[in-house]
């Protein structure tokens, strides 16, 4: 948890990962780290802090005041909504609690996503989808994966959205699995040994593997990813807006689950493309337990109309546009 503003913390120190505690064992033998951890409660906290606040990991507290009124103001949509009798975002949008730090982003220390490379600007301006502006759409090959309710990919996969943040975690002797309630995805990640596959297969998920590196912590290093989705979701507060972040078949990402209490997780996670992006960049989080918190089918397709939607209305209005 970050410091209170009363202790004079450094606001540009982000403290070391906890790594007392001893979590329980499972019956082989490993960490226990099952359970639910929904990340609803770090929606708000933005992807990427501002160009003015520099290296701060945290905010001050005029800042935080602010965020907290900002916060508050968006959670309490909900009952707008409901007291006025209408269908609007806030039946739709899970506001998290106000938090201190300024970005998700604790790599680079700026907190920033690091440039783009030359070839990695050329792939994003090749991308297509619906959160594209001025684009036009005739074919299936206009959405991107998460706009055809196939996966949003990695690492955005593992960032807070506005719903839908649950993620559950299983575990089996030689295995743990990742379930993601966006997408309805499952990630499968064997434990020790060599990789699993000897086949040079991309996956949309990649291909992942894990270990132990202590008495608390799970590493999983994950490569082998399929190009196409975006690396980073509009969703996600302070990402960039038209989800066009490419992730080339050198991507690679090491994330590590640092169990610091019987209810609480550090996720910390690093991704490095360097066809796309000059350096790796990398984020924090802190997980909650919250093993009451219910996972619901997410019926992304709803009766497969929504792309053809969008392919009418488009030809549509060129039509109109040309006509006139």
């Amino acid at each position: 948890m970050a410091p209170s503003r009363a202790q004079n913390a450094d606001l540009a120190v982000l403290p070391p990962v906890p790594d007392e505690y001893v979590p329980k064992k499972t019956e082989w033998g490993d960490p226990d780290l099952r359970g639910t951890w929904p990340i609803d409660h770090l929606n708000g906290l933005p992807l990427q802090r501002t160009a003015e606040q520099g290296n701060r990991v945290f905010l001050t507290d005029e800042e935080f005041t602010e965020r907290q009124e900002r916060i508050n103001k968006l959670a309490n949509r909900y009952e707008d909504d409901s007291s006025s009798d209408r269908l609007g975002q806030g039946h739709w949008v899970e506001m998290g609690e106000p938090s201190r730090r300024t970005s998700l982003l604790v790599q680079p220390s700026n907190g920033r996503l690091p440039d783009m490379t030359e070839e990695g600007k050329r792939l994003s301006a090749q991308m297509r989808s619906s959160w594209r502006q001025g684009q036009s759409f005739d074919t299936w090959a206009d959405f991107d994966s998460w706009d055809r309710c196939i996966t949003r990919g990695l690492p955005a996969s593992m960032l807070p959205m506005q719903y839908n943040n649950g993620i559950r975690i299983w575990q089996a002797p030689g295995l743990v699995a990742i379930q993601l309630e966006m997408i309805h995805e499952t990630r499968i990640i064997p434990i020790g040994g060599a990789r699993t596959s000897t086949v040079e297969v991309d996956n949309w998920l990649g291909q992942s593997r894990g270990y132990w590196e202590d008495k608390n912590t799970l590493v999983v290093e994950t490569d082998h990813f399929r190009p196409g989705p975006s690396a980073t979701n509009i969703v996600t507060t302070g990402s960039p807006p038209e989800n066009d972040t490419p992730i080339s078949r050198e991507a690679k990402l090491v994330e590590r689950f640092t169990m610091t209490g019987p209810d609480t997780i550090v996720y910390e996670m690093t991704w490095s493309d360097p066809i796309v992006f000059t350096e790796p960049w990398g984020v924090r989080l802190d997980w909650q337990r919250n093993d009451e918190y219910e996972m619901f089918e997410y019926a992304c397709h709803e009766g497969n109309v929504q792309l053809r939607n969008y392919v009418t209305a488009s030809r549509a209005q060129r039509a109109a546009e040309t006509s006139d």
